[in-house]
């Protein structure tokens, strides 16, 4: 099964996927004339304001983006920085900041189609997401397209977004506390479980709150230790430059790189991070209580500049200016290395409990992109089986081996992206036209 995996990995991975996600990227940011640029404090401003709800959809516009950004800020943010390094080097983190500044276009992108062809089901709750605007913006021809994506949705969401993250919540749980890795598995379990009974609602509350206390404290502590280090932050960045156009040699425990392996595990780690082109965040953005399909699209790629600018980039640079890069480790392992190098007594701690929050709140979002895509596909009735499926691939996923979960899950995001992103590069007349006309209207 592995070497299976691995020769698909290879496919999806290689040249062609790399050119469509930051083709794409490329082509929607010079098409909205670098919004991701000109209009980022403009996002910052429509995110304070919405965490009133005001129009439209079952939570606020700032519940949608914490809902976002709490299946975003995850494993890849501590373990897939780390990863990345170790397999592409340093430069591996300036192609992540390259996918992640043509990302911010296509995560706007999607949100805006999210709202302008979502749908209220049976239920009463606004649905939406790639399944949704491909069927109403591309038609009945294109309808296998959406069914697609809803089928690489609801798999991909057991590997990025349940088993790999109760995979590492349970190896750093076991190697910082002594806690096995089956009780970590169903400790995860039941918190999962009780918060899920309150569907899209529940999620968003505990959302509201957990996002921004984890992100701002492991924020925080990352701070911290470049601020003491400041010295060494320059060439640090400077490696990460330069290693990204140049091999790097073998040293210590460091196999060495080449200029290709920076490339590409820096794009497939980034993705797998902040998940621009991939189609998952906009099935929670299509759930905001708003009127404004562009609104809510540049408060969207607010996620995708948090995600990997801010919070992949700390843990990139603790990695750089600690040293432990070349020491062998591998994933949280070299994180945790990295934190406790630089904080000593704390940076274990610091890095077991963020990767705790973090995966934790990855499960509650990436559990209601799977509930959608399900819902699509076979109805609402299959809303409770699913929950239930969910909930029992927790435990599974905290025992099995690492490297094969990480793997598949590289796997199924590039088979997730690619109807995604054929979406966005035929609809991108409609995003342009909206754009267009929203900000004709205001200024």
């Amino acid at each position: 099964m592995t070497e299976l995996v691995t020769s698909i990995n290879e496919v999806v991975w290689g040249p062609a996927m790399l050119v469509l996600i930051l083709g794409t990227g490329i082509y929607l940011s010079i098409g909205l004339r670098f919004i991701s640029v000109r209009k980022i404090g403009y996002g910052f401003k429509l995110l304070w304001q919405g965490r009133a709800p005001h129009g439209e959809g079952d939570i606020s516009t700032f519940g949608a983006l914490m809902t976002a950004l709490s299946a975003t800020i995850g494993t890849g943010n501590i373990a897939g920085v780390a990863t990345a390094i170790y397999f592409g080097g340093p430069g591996a983190l300036f192609w992540m900041w390259c996918t992640a500044l043509v990302g911010m276009a296509t995560k706007y992108a999607e949100a805006v189609l999210a709202i302008r062809y979502r749908e209220v089901d049976e239920r009463g709750m606004h649905v939406g997401g790639p399944m949704y605007y491909i069927k109403n913006g591309l038609g009945r021809n294109w309808a296998w397209l959406g069914a697609t994506f809803a089928v690489f949705g609801a798999v991909a969401g057991f590997g990025i977004g349940n088993t790999v993250q109760a995979n590492s919540v349970a190896h750093v749980m076991q190697s910082s506390f002594g806690v096995h890795e089956w009780l970590t598995g169903i400790i995860l379990m039941v918190g999962t479980g009780l918060v899920l009974i309150g569907g899209i609602q529940r999620i968003a509350e505990v959302a509201n709150v957990l996002v921004p206390f984890m992100a701002i404290s492991y924020v925080a502590a990352g701070l911290l230790i470049l601020w003491l280090n400041a010295s060494a932050v320059p060439d640090a960045i400077w490696l990460v430059v330069k290693s990204a156009f140049t091999p790097v040699a073998a040293q210590g425990g460091f196999a060495g790189a080449a200029v290709w392996a920076a490339l590409r595990f820096g794009v497939a780690r980034g993705v797998f991070s902040n998940e621009a082109g991939l189609g998952s965040a906009p099935i929670a953005h299509a759930a905001a209580t708003t009127d404004s399909p562009v609104q809510q699209g540049v408060v969207a790629m607010l996620g995708t500049f948090i995600d990997t600018i801010i919070v992949c980039s700390i843990t990139g640079l603790v990695i750089v200016i600690s040293g432990v890069w070349t020491n062998g480790a591998n994933g949280a392992a070299m994180s945790s290395a990295a934190f406790e190098a630089m904080l000593p007594g704390v940076g274990t701690t610091v890095v077991a409990l963020g990767m705790v929050l973090f995966a934790y709140t990855t499960l509650l979002g990436w559990s209601y992109y799977g509930e959608r895509c399900a819902e699509y596909l076979f109805g609402v009735r299959s809303i409770l089986p699913f929950r239930i499926l969910w909930i029992c691939a927790i435990p599974v996923g905290a025992v099995v081996d690492m490297d094969f979960i990480w793997l598949l899950a590289d796997t199924l995001n590039a088979l997730m992206a690619v109807p995604n992103l054929i979406a966005l590069l035929l609809l991108s007349p409609v995003v342009f036209a909206l754009t267009r006309e929203h900000f004709a209207r205001d200024h």
